[in-house]
């Protein structure tokens, strides 16, 4: 692959439920602020545009993915020359997904739909049925959301893919900052060290109008499972983190680091007699 590295800007940041024009505003904001430092990717946390909810009130604002915000947001990009990845509830026919869209500057506009969904938004949601990566910069990279990333196996066939990150966008509520690191840091390790890959995770911040409070935070985890920087102040934030192609070769290259290679589908797909 091509020697190139590349930052990327994690936003931890306030989403009021059902307000898209106000969380419009605010992404908008940060996207510049990102651009100006450099970023090549900027990644809100799950749902940002339109705010986490699972009562049936998100019926009301879901959108399909090529709507008026996402024609504002790619216009942005374009502008800016940076890759944007934001949330929202994503209306197909009569079915509604959390999902995650990815805006290129050319105009490409491709979407992740959560896999995994967690118990209380299987009433409302319906789930993704596709493992997706996307391309960029001499790059490959995944989104898991949230509760995916409690799957191992989802980064894994990720990785078998060509990701060389995976983004870990959360709606995750409850606890301190402090709390959900230390959480985080109990599995986020392990997908990045068992599959040679950057971890690169944000979550939501503050109240968001929907009696949900979220701990605001966000963290990066090198290809060799350790945590390179964190921000867990709580408060919203833009946490820059540059990506390594030294650092990922670095593992791949070395025959007793880099396991997947020598994985074995022939014990876990085996056909039927």
């Amino acid at each position: 692959m091509d020697d190139i590295d590349i930052n990327i800007a994690l936003v931890s940041f306030y989403s009021a439920f059902g307000d898209l024009a106000k969380n419009f505003s605010q992404m908008e904001k940060w996207i510049v602020k990102a651009g100006k430092k450099g970023a090549r990717i900027i990644c809100f946390p799950e749902l940002s545009l339109t705010g986490y909810g699972v009562d049936e009130s998100v019926y009301r604002f879901a959108e399909p993915v090529l709507c008026k915000w996402t024609s504002r947001l790619s216009k942005i990009s374009k502008k800016c020359n940076i890759i944007i990845l934001f949330g929202m509830v994503e209306k197909e026919n009569s079915s509604i997904y959390i999902s995650h869209v990815v805006l290129f500057p050319d105009g490409r506009v491709r979407v992740y739909r959560k896999l995994y969904l967690s118990p209380p938004e299987k009433k409302i949601f319906s789930q993704g049925e596709s493992v997706v990566v996307f391309k960029d910069s001499g790059f490959v990279f995944g989104i898991q959301l949230c509760y995916d990333m409690h799957f191992p196996e989802l980064s894994t066939q990720m990785a078998i893919k060509g990701a060389d990150f995976i983004f870990a966008p959360h709606a995750s509520p409850k606890g301190s900052s402090l709390d959900k690191f230390n959480s985080w840091m109990r599995h986020m390790p392990a997908r990045a060290y068992d599959n040679a890959v950057y971890i690169l995770a944000c979550n939501l911040s503050g109240e968001n109008k929907n009696k949900l409070r979220f701990p605001g935070l966000s963290l990066a985890i090198n290809p060799s499972g350790r945590l390179i920087v964190s921000n867990i102040t709580g408060d919203e934030s833009m946490l820059i983190v540059k990506i390594d192609r030294a650092d990922i070769d670095c593992v791949r290259k070395h025959r007793m680091r880099y396991f997947l290679p020598n994985r074995r589908d022939d014990l876990y797909f085996k056909k039927s007699s």
